[in-house]
């Protein structure tokens, strides 16, 4: 009874003498303490939790405000993005807490997106990893070191399937595949927070983006609209979403796209009918940056006013930097255009979060400069991004050059991407250092010594030729030629739309220069999407996708290259022969006419230049060693409602080195009242054999893995014949059938 008598003192004395914030013990519900923390405020007060403000400091848009600490004493901001370090929220917190009436504390949000200090693979490539715990563990590492830098709060993940990459963004999410892309997800919202309880304070509040359909942006171009049927934006982009519902994901950020003509930002059917009411999120809202201002170039609102209105109405409960919420809800409220309930349940779930992290407890709880020295750039951290990276590489040719031959060899590493700290880090680099990330060329340099020789070669742009000579001189001086080529950090990510993903610059010409001196070409692509090869691979003996590999991608990369690490990296995308396929994925739907009818009939689905195929399919990547498929069997001819069915597979190790193999099983309904995709991922197994062991691998069905959105948009399987898929890629050729009944 004393302690629960004591609690409020406490608290009382950790906000400082002048508190005047009557906030209930820490023992009672949040709920209870939201409530009674509401009571107390005015609708201003209430408004102000729903406004987010960027420092200027470090920008990820256009902003117009010089300072917002006046604001911030008046209780009017919620939120701050891109305020970091543990000395600098401390600074920003004081001003909130202590300045404002009732002493609300904020939240610091910041794209915390694949690492913070130590930056592990960029999103599409630690998907190409397929492995779920290290996903997890990689997020779990990026919270711990975000919170001791005093953040709350990632704009992360970014769970968009993405089937074009010529939009640059698809670097930051899991691939094509909504079944991989929903484990993904899980597993990344996890990695940020945890049991969801913030016990420890190393974990922080994940957010899923971009609300909805995001990646489908029509050719493939940034912000730009989208068109897709609510079936397709249902069975496709959604499943990750709610996936990420799930997993106890404490935050949404709606997209800058629209849907069916209406801005996400104010999108009733996302936000309140599908997000709250169909699968009964609980959390908050964030729009992306100035959204619902941008809702004026959309051409659906006339002022900040109706846009505010129509966001807020919808679903939408904290305005990124638009400076639309804040100047005008309050009036809507009183003009009883916005019921105070809906405003009450905005600020009431940004609240929670508050709560629930401890901050009424302590403001600075995240704010640990001792831990922030100490956990930042740690060694178990580096060891880890190391890991995924050389996990996440993918081997996509290799006429037997690799792995590279030990100490000895005379080796030319060729290209701009061989010594580029911050390029190899990629995308969205949170705050890494120059000075912490290892390159492919100091990596191999430990390896090989003397025996490592390195020509610039050229840039990743432009058309200066200059170094061709000293890249083929250096060549021509060793016994294998590595070049490492690509696109710079700047080249993918948000904003970086390309029309052409050729090799850019002179870089195709300075590959067919090293082929002029007969020696083995690696070629080592470091890219945040696929580039075209139809063109570059007959000159390479070799190719290693290693993406953006991030600040250990140097060792990780040389532990692939020369075999101290197997590769076992597989696509998370189909990569196509040419930008004239795209969109490109592999679960597409069938036609009419998918084959010649007739022997020589030329009126088919095809091109008359290039075959339908891709360059590599969904789930492609080779081993230094082999693996077979045989023994496909299924527990059951028919499956029946409420029943599971059992797959069983013998893979083999048949080569002679240990390796790991993605095991994959794919899932067609021969006939449905609607058309139905070609195949369908529907399990995945990444396993480890030694040189000459075999295993089984079971999975397991249940009619709900069969359901999709039918044509009475109601979800579930039919009855029908299936077919079953099991191999190494998306082309898996082990089949067998069954019967929904």
């Amino acid at each position: 009874m004393f302690s629960r008598l004591l609690a409020p003192v406490l608290l009382f004395l950790s906000l400082g003498f002048g508190a005047r914030a009557d906030v209930l013990p820490p023992s009672a519900p949040v709920e209870e303490r939201v409530r009674h923390l509401l009571a107390q405020m005015t609708v201003e007060e209430k408004v102000g939790q729903l406004v987010q403000y960027s420092s200027r400091d470090d920008m990820t848009g256009p902003a117009e405000q010089s300072s917002i600490t006046p604001q911030l004493q008046s209780g009017g901001v919620g939120s701050m993005l891109n305020v970091v370090g543990a000395a600098e929220t401390r600074r920003w917190q004081k001003i909130a807490v202590e300045g404002s009436r009732l002493r609300i504390p904020l939240l610091f949000a910041y794209d915390v997106i694949h690492g913070y200090r130590t930056i592990f693979p960029i999103p599409l490539a630690s998907a190409a990893s397929w492995d779920l715990a290290r996903i997890e563990e990689a997020e779990r590492i990026a919270a711990r070191e975000a919170a001791a830098a005093g953040l709350h709060w990632t704009f992360a993940p970014m769970v968009d399937i993405a089937r074009d990459p010529r939009w640059g963004r698809i670097a930051e999410g899991a691939g094509e595949d909504p079944f991989l892309g929903s484990a993904i997800a899980r597993a990344r919202v996890r990695g940020f927070q945890g049991d969801g309880s913030f016990a420890d304070a190393e974990r922080i509040l994940a957010c899923a983006k971009h609300f909805a359909a995001y990646g489908a942006a029509q050719a493939g171009r940034d912000y730009f609209t989208t068109d897709v049927t609510e079936r397709v934006l249902r069975d496709v982009y959604l499943p990750p979403f709610q996936a990420a519902v799930d997993a106890g994901v404490a935050t949404f950020m709606s997209g800058f796209n629209d849907i069916d003509g209406t801005p996400c930002s104010a999108s009733p059917f996302l936000l309140d009918r599908v997000l709250r009411g169909e699968w009964g999120f609980k959390g908050f809202v964030v729009s992306d940056w100035a959204s619902v201002g941008e809702m004026l170039l959309h051409g659906n609102i006339a002022d900040l006013r109706e846009g505010a209105l129509k966001a807020f109405l919808a679903g939408l409960d904290m305005d990124m930097q638009s400076d639309a919420f804040g100047p005008h809800l309050a009036a809507l409220v009183r003009e009883g255009r916005i019921p105070e309930s809906r405003l009450d349940a905005a600020a009431g779930a940004i609240l929670t979060a508050k709560f629930r992290l401890g901050l009424f407890e302590d403001p600075h709880r995240y704010s640990d400069e001792t831990r922030e020295k100490t956990l930042l750039g740690h060694p178990d951290h580096l060891a880890a991004a190391r890991d995924l990276a050389r996990r996440s590489a993918v081997l996509l040719k290799n006429n037997g050059v690799l792995p590279l031959a030990g100490s000895g060899l005379k080796v030319a590493l060729v290209g701009p991407l061989a010594d580029a700290p911050l390029s190899q880090v990629g995308t969205w680099r949170a705050r890494a250092r120059k000075e912490d990330t290892v390159t492919v060329r100091a990596a191999l340099r430990q390896l090989y010594g003397d025996g490592l020789r390195y020509a610039f070669g050229c840039d990743v742009r432009g058309d200066d030729t200059t170094g061709f000579a000293a890249a083929v001189e250096t060549a021509q001086a060793s016994d294998i030629v590595i070049a490492a080529l690509g696109e710079d950090a700047s080249q993918s990510g948000e904003s970086t739309s390309r029309t052409s993903l050729d090799l850019s610059g002179p870089q195709l010409a300075l590959l067919r220069a090293l082929k002029t001196a007969g020696k083995p070409i690696v070629l080592l692509l470091m890219a945040g999407r696929p580039l075209m090869l139809e063109p570059v691979a007959p000159l390479a003996d070799a190719i290693l996708m290693g993406w953006h590999p991030g600040t250990m991608g140097g060792p990780a990369l040389a532990d692939v290259l020369t075999g101290a690490y197997n590769p076992s990296g597989r696509l998370p995308l189909s990569w196509p022969r040419s930008v004239g396929q795209i969109p490109y994925f592999h679960a597409h739907k069938n036609t009419g006419r998918p084959a010649p009818l007739r022997e020589g009939d030329p009126y088919y689905s095809r091109y008359i230049d290039s075959p339908n195929t891709p360059q590599f399919p969904f789930g492609f990547g080779l081993s230094y060693t082999t693996f077979a498929y045989d023994q496909l069997r299924l527990s059951s001819p028919v499956l029946r409602d409420g029943g599971v069915l059992t797959i069983t597979v013998r893979v083999a190790n048949t080569g002679a080195r240990t390796g790991e193999e993605v095991v994959q099983l794919y899932v067609r309904d021969r006939v449905g009242t609607l058309t139905r995709p070609v195949r369908e991922l529907k399990g995945f197994r990444k396993i480890e054999l030694a040189a000459g062991e075999a295993r089984e691998v079971e999975f397991a069905l249940g009619p709900a893995d069969l359901a999709f959105w039918r044509g009475d948009m109601t979800f579930g399987a039919e009855p029908g014949d299936f077919d079953v898929f099991v191999g190494p890629d998306a082309t898996a050729k082990l089949t067998a059938s069954f019967r929904l009944e």
